[in-house]
């Protein structure tokens, strides 16, 4: 009994850490094609930004999260103008050389890894040398439960809960908003879109700045469970490639499938065989939905439902 209830929270607290890691890239990738290896550095910015505003100005946890995320929001946008569409340099390189110097990153996979893992070891050696190697870190709230000899963080199972809040928020932000209906068309055909009147690199900068707003998010809603030092977005980004890449190119389904079903097979072999063989489980998953399942599972069921409207 006590076993299958260690079992269920363990389930719980892999699904939210792989829905919460993953959710910001996915909608970075699926929607402009860029792949952010400084996505646990946004991570990092906003578990900082978090833990300061708690620790150095007094505000009250959940004010200190969200501050998290819109800092590191706006610190994504930058980045999307400068380094990823290179919109604001290129219009200084207008005015002064007539010409443009930067190239815009979007469906460059390649050139985007190269210019993000710039980014990332800049940021986490800026963080180093600002903060030291490690700050003061919050206390969890909420205690424990109990069962027994066993006992749990409830602060993990909210976020359980938080993490499925968030992929209903998303959900609805992209399939229900006049905002999302400009990203789907974007997503589908960026010409036509733009002949409709979509302003297309506003949608990107806009989606950027969402993607890094919940990255942001992930790492204050983690800064009371984990230890505030300048490489901590590395724990996150094994689980957030590899959630994007089972998930497939539906952002939200994508997310919530990949959520649970590589959080059964991280719980499941962290729970019989350790932490260890439970992360070597996740990337051996990985590995066979790539060979077998190349375009995720919502690629896969999407190919069935094609499938099934061609033989009615």
């Amino acid at each position: 009994m006590v076993n299958g209830i260690n079992l269920a929270l363990q389930f719980l607290d892999s699904f939210a850490f792989i829905v919460l890691a993953a959710a910001g890239l996915a909608i970075i990738f699926g929607i402009m094609g860029v792949i952010n290896l400084a996505h646990g550095e946004f991570i990092l910015i906003g578990a900082y930004t978090a833990t300061l505003a708690v620790t150095q100005l007094g505000l009250p946890l959940v004010v200190a999260m969200l501050v998290g995320g819109l800092v590191t929001g706006l610190f994504g946008i930058l980045t999307e103008r400068v380094i990823i569409s290179g919109a604001w340099p290129n219009y200084i390189s207008q005015q002064t050389l007539g010409r443009d110097i930067i190239e815009p990153l979007y469906d460059r996979l390649a050139d985007s890894m190269v210019a993000t893992f710039g980014l990332s070891l800049i940021l986490t050696q800026g963080a180093r040398i600002s903060f030291g190697n490690s700050i003061d870190q919050i206390a969890t709230p909420f205690g424990a439960i109990s069962y027994g000899a066993f006992s749990y963080s409830t602060y993990r199972i909210v976020l359980a809960g938080v993490s499925i809040g968030l992929l209903l928020a998303t959900y609805y932000l992209f399939t229900r908003t006049d905002f999302g209906m400009r990203a789907r068309a974007t997503i589908q055909d960026k010409e036509t879109a733009q002949a409709m009147g979509v302003n297309t690199d506003r949608m990107y900068m806009l989606t950027f700045g969402i993607g890094s707003a919940l990255a942001g998010l992930t790492g204050a809603l983690f800064a009371p469970v984990i230890s505030m030092q300048p490489t901590l977005g590395d724990q996150f980004l094994v689980e957030a490639f590899v959630a994007v890449v089972v998930g497939g190119p539906s952002v939200v389904l994508g997310t919530a499938l990949s959520g649970g079903v590589l959080g059964a097979i991280l719980a499941t072999f962290s729970n019989l065989y350790g932490t260890f063989i439970g992360r070597i489980a996740l990337l051996v998953a990985a590995l066979i939905a790539l060979r077998f399942l190349p375009d995720g599972i919502t690629g896969f069921i999407e190919q069935l439902r094609k499938r099934r409207q061609e033989s009615d």
